[in-house]
């Protein structure tokens, strides 16, 4: 898997990306940084990570996402030998859930 090094990439655009406060901010940076297609992929593959991560088998997150099998394989890698971003979201999420129902939600 290539991996883009600190020298290579600009801090700029994840500085940018940490100032945005609300879900509304974000997706209109999003919909001004990048085309259709760019977020549509985007938008897939973390579908596709959430339903491996719920255990769902690839032909299912196929028929349900529209992914290709190489797609799904490619974030399925990219969940087991990544950096770990999407166990860092998947642990948040988990934690503000629990949190969530201890306050009764």
């Amino acid at each position: 898997m290539a991996r883009i090094t600190k020298k290579e990439k600009s801090d700029g655009l994840y500085q940018a990306i940490l100032t945005l406060r609300t879900e509304e901010e974000v997706y209109h940076f999003f919909q001004d940084l990048c085309t259709v297609t760019e977020l549509r992929a985007m938008e897939q593959r973390f579908d596709v990570a959430v339903l491996l991560k719920q255990g769902m088998i690839y032909n299912e997150i196929l028929e349900r996402t529209g992914a290709s099998s190489a797609t799904i394989s490619r974030v399925n890698r990219s969940m087991a030998f990544g950096h770990g971003g999407y166990q860092v979201f998947f642990e948040r999420q988990g934690e503000q859930g629990a949190a969530g129902e201890a306050a009764g939600e």
